[in-house]
């Protein structure tokens, strides 16, 4: 661990000791923060070194995160991270913003976001030594857990509720994890792994829960500041907003947390605007936000994009003051929203789940309401890949016709679509 560095409760502001703690603040049970040494990594690193490195992936911050090298070079764990931000002028153009980008997530080794907390997860886990880690996940948690504990054969038990998609839980299975349905939602899930944890003393990595999580989704906004930086983005002058998605919360606090830390660092001047995007039937952040309070009462969640069908948000806290401490906001979208944006990013080429799509329906909905504008560049977070739930990409799109292997049955079907 770095020197100097430690821990932070979240809600009563207590510190520990890097090795004096595990998941969350003794004290009031909130979540805990890594605070690193700034001053250590200022000596440590250059800002131009940074920015040569030729690791292409989130190992490249090494210096950031509380794990050391976990090694394991050339399997996936490796491979975490460093994802493409795509340019997305079509999209501008039509939701009538300066510039738009795409963060696409679903170019990790297990096609989502969550490749980047496990990575992390799984270096902590074999750092202590243990012989177990276990999850609660809708799908995308689980699968990133399981492929990187197998790139690195560290034993993995997942709990999964029964309705989740089945590509999700065919991943899962592929990369040997002990796969257990759990006959109930995501929040029954993750009571129950808790409880096994406690019980049998495994790791746990649960979203929300296990601090190292947050650490591996920092990442994403060193990224975005980097990447950005390279295609000439002006940071000192150009505000940024970003679109994130949200279920229970861990992905908008880390990035909100990794811009932090650039701007503690000096490297970042202009703090980004950031807005989370809850579907209409699983808005407990996005109640809170209207409310204006930082209470999170729990709903009971209905929603076509399952990685973000959470009713009692794990880390709610963080992820309204993600909005709130940067000039955001908090949007909801409907399903019929969801699978429109499905099919608009489908046409610049990028397959988006239900929850990845939702960002970029939050940001349709932000430039039609006035809440971004002519002026303003944006980045949209998608966070897994569409090929992780099908049904709902053919939702989104439809069926294609069948006709009989002649060219007039193709002539008069093409003169039906022009």
């Amino acid at each position: 661990m770095k020197d100097a560095a430690y821990f932070l409760c979240s809600s009563c502001g207590s510190q520990y000791e890097p090795e004096g703690v595990v998941y969350t603040c003794p004290k009031d049970d909130a979540n805990l923060e890594y605070v690193p040494d700034f001053s250590r990594i200022a000596r440590a690193i250059r800002l131009t070194e940074l920015q040569t490195r030729a690791e292409p992936s989130l190992w490249r911050y090494l210096p950031f995160l509380p794990v050391g090298d976990p090694g394991a070079h050339g399997t996936p764990l490796r491979q975490a991270g460093w994802t493409p931000l795509y340019r997305a002028g079509r999209l501008a153009a039509k939701t009538g913003v300066r510039a738009l980008w795409v963060k696409d997530e679903s170019s990790n080794p297990t096609a989502s976001f969550k490749d980047r907390a496990s990575a992390v997860v799984v270096a902590r886990a074999r750092e202590i030594g243990a012989e177990i880690v276990v999850t609660a996940s809708s799908g995308n948690a689980g699968a990133a857990l399981a492929g990187m504990a197998a790139a690195v054969e560290q034993r993995s038990i997942i709990l999964v509720p029964r309705t989740a998609p089945q590509a999700k839980i065919a991943q899962l299975l592929v990369f040997g994890a002990e796969v257990i349905l759990v006959d109930g939602t995501y929040d029954d899930a993750f009571d129950l792994s808790l409880a096994a944890s406690r019980l049998y003393g495994w790791y746990c990595r649960n979203t929300g829960y296990n601090p190292f999580t947050l650490e591996g989704k920092k990442t994403a906004a060193y990224e975005i500041w980097e990447q950005l930086s390279a295609d000439r983005f002006s940071w000192d002058t150009q505000p940024l907003t970003v679109f994130v998605s949200v279920g229970d919360g861990n992905i908008i606090a880390g990035i909100h947390k990794g811009f932090r830390e650039l701007v503690q660092l000096g490297w970042l001047r202009n703090m980004p605007r950031l807005l989370g995007v809850q579907a209409e039937g699983s808005a407990a952040v996005a109640n809170a936000y209207r409310l204006g309070v930082e209470t999170i009462t729990a709903v009971k969640a209905d929603t076509i994009a399952d990685s973000i069908s959470v009713g009692l948000p794990r880390d709610g806290l963080r992820a309204l003051r993600a909005a709130t401490q940067t000039g955001g906001a908090y949007l909801t979208v409907s399903d019929a929203m969801i699978l429109e944006a499905i099919a608009d990013l489908g046409r610049m080429g990028i397959f988006a789940e239900p929850a990845g799509a939702a960002a970029y329906a939050g940001m349709v909905a932000a430039a039609g309401s006035g809440l971004v504008g002519a002026d303003d560049a944006v980045v949209v977070v998608n966070t897994g890949s569409g090929l992780k739930d099908i049904h709902s990409a053919m939702q989104a799109v439809g069926q294609a016709p069948i006709i009989a292997p002649n060219l007039q049955a193709l002539e008069k079907n093409l003169r039906r679509t022009r």
